[in-house]
């Protein structure tokens, strides 16, 4: 089995999520007006800049959970190569649907709308399908990943990606009906993996509230000795 070093895999998706979210201001299209009119037309785009916001935001959380696991892994092979490059692919495609739905709510058409939050739903969903299969990758080939990791880190994400594909899929069959209620779904998950960019259980509050009680304990167990 070829195994190789991390380092070219790590700049190769450094620089794709980088033009990515570098290409984003390209949806925001510059407005042709009368005289007088800037203002006015510049307010109308609205729904343009709440789109790149958003693409932004969720880009630079992929980064962050791409940063994250590629700490944690020493060695790449064939597979692991092929699930970044599915990774790369679906997180590229995620400001296109992001400004369909954007500027369908704008219009405010309902069958637009739907259309457009079925389409953001299962690219969104295949890209939380891209992480799954690269943590499962990660959670069966032991020797990939640096010697320093708990065996039940990964497995453990595995859970945090299967939410995004159930959550996305609940979200693309709601939005035939419910559109608002997938619009949630869809703000709510960056956020929670940006929270947990660092893993399941390894978020900043509970490694204080571990660290506080080792503390704690290590408190207890020189008050007795002494």
């Amino acid at each position: 089995m070829r195994l190789s070093d991390t380092d070219r895999l790590e700049t190769f998706s450094d620089s794709v999520l980088a033009i990515t979210i570098t290409l984003l201001v390209a949806e925001i299209i510059r407005p042709e007006h009368p005289p007088g009119q800037l203002l006015n037309k510049l307010i109308e785009q609205w729904a343009s800049y709440i789109a790149f916001l958003a693409s932004f935001s969720y880009t630079g959380v992929i980064w962050l959970n791409h940063r994250a696991v590629f700490a944690r892994v020493r060695y790449c092979d064939r597979g692991l190569h092929l699930a970044n490059l599915f990774l790369l692919l679906t997180s590229g495609l995620i400001p296109f649907p992001t400004a369909i739905l954007s500027s369908s709510i704008q219009i405010g058409d309902d069958f637009d709308a739907r259309i457009a939050v079925v389409l953001y739903a299962a690219i969104a969903g295949n890209m939380c399908l891209a992480w799954l299969i690269l943590f499962h990758i990660l959670s069966i080939r032991h020797w990939l990943v640096e010697d320093r990791i708990s065996p039940d880190f990964f497995p453990k994400e595995r859970l945090r990606a299967m939410l995004g594909v159930v959550s996305y899929t609940v979200a693309g069959v709601a939005g035939l009906s419910m559109p608002k209620l997938a619009l949630v779904i869809f703000l709510a998950l960056p956020v929670f993996y940006g929270i947990t960019s660092e893993g399941l259980t390894e978020t900043r509050i509970r490694l204080q509230f571990g660290k506080a009680q080792r503390d704690a304990a290590i408190t207890r167990d020189a008050d007795r000795a002494g």
